[in-house]
């Protein structure tokens, strides 16, 4: 049994109370709070994608509730696959937030700290999700018939359709995140502090931040290591379960570098330490080919990338029925979600909704037959194109001087349902794009 104490209790009330202030939306205020409430008990805090969405609470719940389906209910991969899938996918956009988030949860659910270490260290299944991840990521219209044959069909690591579906789905679920998270700037909540001893291997310690203070380390590769600090994730765990973790994690990891180094010498660690920290590898151990990357699809000449036309497969007439038949209910939660977004109270017209929404889903090769794009230039000012482009296409360079794009002239809870429209039109487009290729698969 978990005691908490009047000191443990301070921080949460206090974060509470401060983040219920800045949330005063019409009569929606009930909910949030309500929402707010069973975060912070269950998991001691809030995130920091949470609070960004708290301001449009009926979309927080409905992208709450998908998130967790998929990352921790029923469902054909096991739950380290799950978090692991998630990893590769942020760590497409550079993504440091989802990267740490994933790392810390991936340790708490049993996975291997060994496969932190980069891609290389994970299993030839999981390998093999590299390429269709790197394509949905940057670009999509790539997605083709023969990359789903390829990963049925590899033998002794072949995937299931069903396995197939549920990582596309956290695949383009994570993709999109990234977008959210650096259109509202959540990435930059992280701050470098410090460099880890060159040489040394990395110790993973699963305590999925749950004390309050957390050190990552950030690159396992490059001579330039970095510690990141950042508020706790999880403050209910048990510290003797803690301290048990920790010291069996550590115990492993001597034994497995005393096999491979024999005469090396492993040194002691402060276990006061090791509590506050969990360490996780550079995003850029988690992918291949770093030079691939969003092309302008307006500009393709080739004959064989062809717009994709949504009267010939929709989203509503063969996306939801596909997803949910091989991956039950997820349909349902999808659907609700992008629902939820279009309809949610907002100073924004019907028209500049849809015109948001279409310009995505246009630069990602996808288009309306019944829509006139017109519109688009008529109802989005130039500014505003350029950072939907940017934040839906190539998200991780909106935090470079390159591209210092902002919202700043809209009101907050403005800006975050634009980017909650981003999130979501690029989710769709991803889904569409694989569901399409599965679907040719399976009749071909």
């Amino acid at each position: 049994m978990i005691i908490c104490t009047n000191k443990m209790e301070y921080p949460l009330r206090t974060q509470y109370q401060r983040v219920q202030k800045k949330v005063m939306v019409n009569g929606e205020k009930e909910c949030v709070s309500l929402l707010f409430m069973k975060a912070l008990v269950s998991r001691g805090s809030m995130d920091a994608v949470s609070q960004q969405m708290a301001s449009h609470s009926q979309y927080l719940e409905s992208f709450l509730r998908t998130q967790h389906y998929i990352l921790h209910m029923d469902g054909p991969l096991p739950l380290p696959y799950r978090h692991y899938i998630a990893i590769m996918a942020a760590a497409r956009h550079h993504c440091n937030y989802l990267v740490y988030l994933h790392s810390a949860q991936f340790l708490r659910v049993g996975g291997d700290p060994l496969w932190l270490q980069g891609l290389e260290a994970a299993p030839p299944r999981l390998r093999l999700l590299d390429h269709i991840n790197k394509v949905l990521a940057h670009q999509p219209w790539l997605t083709a018939c023969s990359h789903i044959q390829t990963l049925l069909k590899s033998g002794e690591q072949c995937w299931s359709l069903a396995e197939l579906v549920q990582a596309v789905v956290i695949l383009a679920h994570c993709h999109s995140l990234c977008s959210f998270v650096f259109g509202c700037d959540t990435d930059s909540d992280f701050v470098l502090l410090s460099k880890s001893p060159n040489g040394t291997p990395p110790t993973f310690c699963p305590c999925d931040a749950a004390n309050g203070n957390t050190n990552v380390p950030q690159s396992l590769a490059t001579p330039s290591e970095h510690i990141v600090r950042r508020q706790s994730l999880d403050s209910s765990c048990d510290m003797v379960w803690l301290k048990e973790r920790i010291q069996k994690s550590q115990e492993e990891r001597e034994k497995r570098e005393e096999r491979l180094l024999q005469t090396q010498t492993l040194q002691e660690t402060d276990m006061e330490e090791e509590e506050e920290m969990i360490c996780f590898a550079d995003p850029s151990r988690f992918i291949t080919d770093p030079d691939f990357c969003y092309q302008d699809f307006a500009r393709r000449e080739e004959d064989h990338f062809q717009v994709f036309r949504v009267q010939d497969y929709s989203w509503e007439d063969h996306g939801f029925s596909l997803v949910n038949r091989l991956y039950s209910d997820i349909g349902h939660l999808l659907d609700d979600r992008f629902r939820s977004v279009t309809t949610l109270p907002s100073l924004h017209s019907p028209d500049l909704k849809r015109a948001i929404w279409n310009y995505i889903h246009c630069v990602l090769g996808i288009r309306y037959d019944d829509y006139d794009y017109g519109e688009v230039n008529q109802l989005l000012q130039r500014d505003l194109k350029m950072y939907i482009k940017a934040v839906a296409c190539f998200p991780d360079a909106t935090k470079t001087p390159v591209c210092p794009l902002s919202l700043t002239p809209h009101k907050s809870s403005e800006r975050i349902h634009v980017n909650l429209l981003i999130m979501e039109a690029r989710l769709q487009a991803e889904l569409l794009y694989a569901l399409r290729a599965i679907t040719q698969y399976m009749i071909a």
